[in-house]
């Protein structure tokens, strides 16, 4: 695709999109991360989906931190955990939480600056033409990501919990 701007301004691509949401759910370890990419909205399916695939990759209990999102407390998320006997054990974060700001050595969650990297670094200016498009190169973008484990470390460093 070529454009044009004036000289020293950048050009802007407009583009219709005529695709509907692609959605992604990610969990991270210290060394690695897993990640699912679902058309449309999160609902409570894909967040059991998404449970279930971590299980053959993470050996032993897992510790799950959310946010308030409603699907996390639905009923049929509630019955999967509550049918895996243990092995996941959930922990919330509380809805307003000023003692959970940077004055405090807090930045935030992992996976947030993981999506905040993926947006702003690895898709910036991808106009893909279709949705399958936009889902293969997403995917892309996230098995690259994958394989640099020091950028993992880093979505870490940058939310100061390994200090």
């Amino acid at each position: 695709m070529r454009t044009w701007a004036p000289r020293g301004q950048t050009p802007v691509l407009q583009y219709h999109f005529n695709w509907k949401t692609l959605s992604a759910i990610a969990g991270i370890t210290l060394w690695n991360f897993y990640f699912r990419l679902y058309p449309g909205a999160v609902h409570a399916q894909q967040v059991v989906d998404f449970l279930r695939h971590l299980s053959p990759h993470l050996r032993g209990k897992l510790l799950v931190v959310w946010d308030g999102l409603p699907c996390h407390r639905s009923r049929l998320v509630r019955e999967y955990l509550e049918a895996q006997a243990g092995r996941i054990a959930i922990e919330w974060l509380p809805a307003y939480a000023p003692e959970l700001n940077p004055r405090c050595g807090f930045r935030g969650n992992p996976v947030e600056f993981l999506w905040g990297h993926w947006k702003n670094h690895e898709l910036p200016n991808l106009c893909p033409q279709d949705y399958f498009a936009l889902s293969y190169h997403a995917r892309a973008a996230l098995r690259r990501m994958r394989r640099r484990p020091t950028l993992v470390a880093a979505f870490w460093k940058q939310a100061r919990l390994l200090d």
